[in-house]
């Protein structure tokens, strides 16, 4: 059984093709993936069966990291820890 601590993070690495990496919250992807979910023509039968853009985003954050919904298009998002690194004076500082 997978440790829940790998599930603990407050953002998103998200990859998608052509762009550099972003970060963003879980409410930011939310809104991301309702996004892209509401243009995308097709939805296949798994992401079809819910009814709801909000039931399909928590779908897709449940279940996997990467959606494509087209040739070539496709977004990847990752769970990520961003730590605030704490820098310390050097010890010759008053």
């Amino acid at each position: 059984m997978a440790d829940p601590l790998m599930y603990q993070g407050d953002h998103y690495v998200v990859l998608t093709p052509g762009a550099p990496e972003q970060f963003y919250t879980e409410a930011e992807l939310r809104q991301k993936l309702a996004e892209l979910l509401s243009q995308a023509t097709e939805l296949g039968p798994e992401l079809a069966a819910y009814p709801t853009t909000a039931a399909r985003v928590q779908y897709l954050l449940d279940t996997g990291c990467r959606w494509e919904w087209g040739a070539g298009e496709f977004m990847e998002w990752y769970l990520v820890r961003l730590e605030k690194v704490r820098l310390e004076p050097p010890p010759s500082w008053p």
